[in-house]
């Protein structure tokens, strides 16, 4: 490969000029011929034993040019690239060939590069600190959830519902004294205050007592995902059938060697708090990297492709079906049942694409600014992780990420930590 020229065309667009030697071009073309000449039939030669050169004559000599080009053009495109200092960028590409003879072929090739990038005002970004501290009232609003999680539902018979009861009750609902498509059920459970109903249904079953009889209004949102209801006043029959609610387990000693390896309250206490304050941390952090990332977004000053935002997009909507593929369900199947169509899901991860790829450019040119490098000892260590990671041999690891993706992560990471620690506080 040899690169003649390479020349900016526009905004992140770059033509470049490549050459391919003849003897290259000539081996691939024969490659192409060993390939293909099993499908060829030539009087006077049994299928797939006519020689080259016969094929070129009845075809033409470049009967296999094109097949050639095409398996020896991306690899010497992305060559090329590399040569010039540019980064390709997965994008449409223009190509023309000059020239294809015995002799070798040149070929133009008109690509998206990443764009260059400038960032000032990096070190020093105010963040607002979330607290780490851990109060008595977490620690009892934790215990609080653990012993709802193994509380026991009891019927309430001397009351009416209150916020928070689990009521199993029949309704029909109605729009101008018809009843609708999926408005009506028979001793369904609903739990009052969790939203699970339009606004206005679970308030009005409040102070009601089982085996009451009465009927409720309510109005659709406008929004409702029912176009025939939207904004539309409805009414509910309403038989209460049944009111539950969560006994919970008393917080003592027996409750807590139940629940845990510890024999004694102040001991699950601290457990607790250490866990908490963990957790806290860790949720701290992400704070910080949150602010931090929306900082460095702001700060960057470069034109990005909208390739990059879209083949990102692409790779957040590859790792939503993969987790899905995990659960057994297939994306396809998902959107079906959802509604979700293709357009809603890219709209859903375009901003989040924007961030994330503006992010990463301005912490790669921070790595260059600083100098930050991934040592060969990091790359191999992360190459462990990963292997350990995904359970496979390290072997198997390198062969799937190349050590120079592996070294762009690493020095992304170093610049994020490098930014973090020279952050400050605002107070």
């Amino acid at each position: 490969m040899k690169l003649i020229s390479s020349n900016k065309v526009e905004t992140n667009r770059y033509e470049l000029v490549v050459e391919i030697d003849g003897v290259t071009f000539m081996n691939a073309v024969n490659a192409v011929y060993k390939k293909e000449v099993k499908n060829i039939n030539i009087p006077g030669f049994r299928k797939g034993k006519a020689p080259r050169a016969m094929i070129e004559k009845m075809y033409g000599t470049g009967v296999f040019y094109e097949d050639a080009m095409k398996e020896l053009y991306p690899a010497a495109l992305t060559e090329a690239a590399e040569e010039a200092g540019l980064a390709l960028v997965r994008d449409k590409v223009d190509v023309d060939v000059d020239k294809a003879d015995k002799d070798g072929f040149v070929f133009k090739a008109v690509v998206t590069v990443e764009p260059e990038v400038t960032i000032e005002n990096y070190k020093g970004i105010a963040v607002k600190p979330m607290s780490a501290e851990v109060t008595e009232e977490d620690i009892d609003e934790e215990i609080k959830k653990i012993r709802q999680r193994n509380s026991r539902l009891v019927t309430v018979e001397d009351r009416a519902a209150e916020n928070e009861d689990i009521t199993v009750i029949d309704f029909k609902g109605m729009v101008d004294g018809v009843a609708f498509e999926g408005g009506t059920a028979e001793n369904y459970n609903l739990t009052l205050g969790s939203g699970a109903f339009i606004p206005g249904f679970e308030e009005q079953l409040i102070g009601h007592k089982a085996g009451e009889e009465f009927t409720i209004d309510v109005t659709f949102p406008e929004d409702y995902q029912v176009d025939e209801l939207k904004g539309k006043a409805a009414q509910f029959e309403i038989k209460l059938h049944e009111i539950k609610t969560r006994e919970l387990p008393a917080f003592d000693e027996d409750f807590v060697k139940d629940v845990s390896e510890f024999d004694t309250i102040d001991a699950y206490k601290a457990d607790i708090k250490e866990k908490l304050s963990e957790s806290k941390k860790n949720e701290a952090n992400a704070d910080k990297e949150r602010q931090i990332a929306d900082k460095l977004a702001e700060l960057l000053q470069a034109e990005v492709p909208e390739a990059m935002y879209e083949n990102q997009v692409e790779s957040l909507i590859d790792e939503f079906s993969m987790n899905l593929r995990m659960q057994g369900i297939d994306l396809d199947m998902y959107m079906q049942y959802t509604g979700l169509t293709v357009e809603k899901l890219h709209d859903t991860y375009y901003d989040r694409a924007v961030s994330q790829v503006k992010v990463r450019l301005a912490l790669r040119k921070i790595a260059e600014l600083e100098n930050i490098k991934a040592t060969d000892e990091d790359v191999e260590n992360k190459y462990n992780e990963l292997a350990t990671s995904y359970k496979v041999e390290v072997d198997k690891v390198k062969a799937a990420f190349s050590a120079k993706d592996i070294a762009g992560d690493i020095e992304v990471a170093k610049a994020l930590e490098f930014v973090k620690e020279n952050a400050v506080n605002e107070e």
